[in-house]
């Protein structure tokens, strides 16, 4: 006997809260509360990891000195998108286009990524000077609590 097999289609809603830990958790509540951003310092060579980090990547020891770093930094690499996706921190369309930005904070030695506000592929090069723009109504999100970056045209200011 022959049987058919069924599918069913469906969208599963799946939400789910993961422990950020120490470390992020520290860096996610002073985004929050005090539109800082704050890095980890490497007690052996000095390095600053943002986000924070247990552990130094080159000297693999623990570090616990919190240190905050600029909210300004250097563009390194970016790239548009321009076309739709599934926003994973909405579960909506993604605003396209996007810019995805590869930043390195001033007082910084690891980099981050954003977004940036800009979206002109001509008005955009690696080396740009960037600053973050944080939301009014700030959550304990990375990507909320930072709205975006914006490129800064004067950085005498």
């Amino acid at each position: 006997m022959e049987t058919e097999a069924l599918s069913v289609k469906c969208t599963a809603d799946m939400p789910y809260n993961y422990h950020a830990g120490f470390y992020y958790s520290r860096f996610l509540k002073e985004l929050r509360d005090n539109k800082r951003i704050v890095g980890v310092k490497c007690p052996r060579c000095g390095k600053v990891y943002v986000p924070p980090r247990v552990v130094c990547r080159d000297c693999f020891i623990t570090m616990e000195e919190f240190v905050p770093v600029s909210d300004r930094g250097t563009l390194l690499a970016f790239t548009i998108t321009n076309f739709p996706y599934i926003d994973t921190t909405t579960g909506g369309p993604k605003q396209i286009p996007y810019t995805a930005a590869y930043i390195r904070l001033d007082g910084s030695d690891s980099n981050i990524v954003h977004c940036l506000d800009e979206t002109d592929e001509g008005k955009i090069r690696a080396g740009m000077r960037v600053q973050a723009v944080f939301s009014d109504d700030r959550t304990g999100d990375y990507f909320h609590d930072i709205d975006h970056f914006t490129i800064i045209r004067d950085d005498s200011v």
